[in-house]
């Protein structure tokens, strides 16, 4: 991979969120009905990250996934693929084999079992960049699980392996955090936001490439990006604020929130035939929350009619 192709990877690229069938087997059918709705939407592209139920997933599944996504996107766009783990040699095969499926990134998040030294987190991701040749987003997921790396530590990779190296910090407070990348690395390294939504006009206003949300309310994603592309505060705050309504309520329950309030959403629209999920889970949703998701949703399908 190119540094051009590494370049080429912006805009909105939403994390798959993961279908199962009753025997919590994954729906494959709808998985590829999900990346069709992913492309038909407007993405840019698309990941296999931690709302997909990453660390819920076998062995054997990131594997196949990353071989099943790639096929599924049909060269629409770019398929990244996380590939953090417990050790180097899991993170570093799981690359590989991300890599031989035609990824075009890599994300990785460190070691979630205890906090570590710099130089040992420094050792992991040599590892996977010496692994393979991809562009690998560098991910702080800090908000939700794990713990926080420096931004000077985060800079000095991207002093290392250059255009290689994009970022995808999570960490709080999220915004002075991408002003401290851009500005540590002379404004040239790519800075995707995570927030799901609710900090995206702050982070775009920061300069970010782009953003990496979740599918279920991918249509507002994609209107909000594009009128704060077109530069129209007016349509970018309407339709945000239904979306940072509904993440808000998401963020309570940490990132199984995501998971849970994701699968119910995918599921009333339609396209997941089922809220099938794997546990065992932080938090579910009561049917207050349900009742209450649906009335922010209902505000979200008003405001995007509007346009």
């Amino acid at each position: 991979m190119t540094e051009t192709s590494a370049g080429s990877i912006r805009g909105i690229l939403p994390v798959v969120h993961m279908p199962y069938q009753d025997d919590l087997s994954i729906d494959c059918d709808t998985l590829r009905k999900e990346v069709d709705y992913i492309f038909e939407t407007g993405a840019d592209g698309l990941c296999l990250a931690l709302v997909s139920d990453l660390l819920r997933l076998t062995t054997d599944e990131r594997i196949r996934l990353s071989r099943q996504l790639v096929e599924f996107a049909g060269g629409r766009g770019p398929v990244t693929i996380s590939v953090g783990a417990e050790s180097t040699l899991q993170a570093a095969a799981f690359a590989r084999a991300a890599e031989d499926a035609g990824a075009a990134a890599l994300m990785a998040i460190p070691p979630l079992s205890q906090a570590l030294a710099e130089d040992q987190l420094r050792a992991y991701f040599t590892g996977i960049l010496e692994a393979v040749s991809l562009p690998v987003f560098i991910q702080d997921a800090s908000s939700y699980v794990g713990t926080a790396m420096s931004v000077e530590f985060q800079a000095g990779l991207f002093e290392e392996f250059g255009n290689r190296i994009l970022y995808k910090p999570e960490a709080t407070p999220l915004g002075p955090v991408i002003s401290a990348l851009r500005e540590m690395t002379g404004g040239k390294a790519a800075i995707f936001e995570g927030s799901g939504g609710v900090l995206l006009i702050d982070s775009y206003r920061r300069g970010v490439t782009g953003t990496i949300p979740g599918v279920e309310m991918l249509d507002g994603l994609v209107a909000l990006w594009d009128a704060l592309e077109k530069g129209d505060d007016r349509r970018a705050y309407e339709v945000y604020q239904p979306i940072c309504a509904m993440c808000t309520l998401q963020l309570q329950g940490g990132l199984d929130g995501f998971i849970v309030t994701e699968r119910y959403l995918l599921h009333r629209q339609g396209l997941f035939p089922n809220e099938v999920h794997r546990g065992p889970l932080s938090y579910q949703l009561d049917s207050p929350t349900r009742a209450e998701i649906d009335r922010i949703y209902a505000l979200l399908v008003e405001a995007l009619a509007r346009a």
